[in-house]
């Protein structure tokens, strides 16, 4: 009974940061604000920066077969959760508001931008559909016999979910200083992190995931990355 509470009390903390993140990018990070200044900048680069380590050193099977020593298999994927959900909204908890503005928009040149953004949650959507979200909310184990998903949005880029936050982020009629940041700081992530992401994608796939590179070229962004 614990152990299933302390897995869907991870799901609801990760359904829970994520709806905080689109508030804060959405409204909070829309405001137009007094520039703050480098060392705003700072603070709030290494936030991200301690939210990306995570992720990425978590996903080293050398750190997960380390943790798996220490707690129960089935409860690996739930940890992660658990501080990735934490460190999340310690991310907007702690952002220094960086301030200024880019640009704002409206009629048609905003209608595009919007529709780029919700091309971007769309593509995020098909994406999620095609994996366990309930693996992905740490409710789920992950097992290798789930399968390497090559269909729908896969077959574009081998990374869908990192194209759509990409078009979600930078595609705001409204660019503030802070959203611009924000979008800067976690698309470079995602963008030095997929090599490494791939390679344990090699490790775990064999030579599935050697040809699924080949069939799909573009790892993000469609003729460019």
């Amino acid at each position: 009974m614990g152990v299933r509470v302390l897995v869907w009390g991870g799901g609801a903390l990760f359904v829970t940061a994520l709806a905080v993140a689109a508030w804060w990018y959405g409204v909070v990070m829309g405001r137009t604000m007094p520039a703050g200044g480098w060392s705003a900048a700072g603070v709030d680069a290494a936030l991200v920066t301690a939210f990306a380590l995570h992720h990425s050193l978590f996903a080293r099977q050398p750190i997960k077969k380390a943790i798996a020593r220490l707690v129960p298999p089935d409860l690996v994927r739930s940890l992660y959760v658990w501080v990735a959900s934490l460190l999340l909204l310690a991310v907007f908890g702690f952002w220094r508001p960086i301030g200024g503005e880019w640009y704002s928009v409206s009629g048609a040149p905003g209608v595009v931008l919007a529709i780029v953004q919700l091309a971007g949650l769309g593509l995020t959507a098909r994406a999620v559909a095609r994996i366990d979200p309930l693996e992905l909310a740490g409710i789920r184990s992950a097992s290798r016999t789930d399968g390497l998903q090559i269909d729908g949005p896969y077959r574009v880029v081998r990374h869908p979910l990192y194209l759509g936050w990409l078009l979600m982020v930078f595609g705001a009629p409204h660019m503030t200083g802070d959203r611009l940041a924000f979008a800067a700081m976690t698309t470079l992530y995602l963008i030095v992190a997929i090599p490494w992401e791939e390679r344990s994608l090699r490790r775990t796939f064999g030579d599935g995931y050697a040809r699924y590179m080949r069939a799909v070229r573009w790892r993000m962004i469609p003729f460019i990355y």
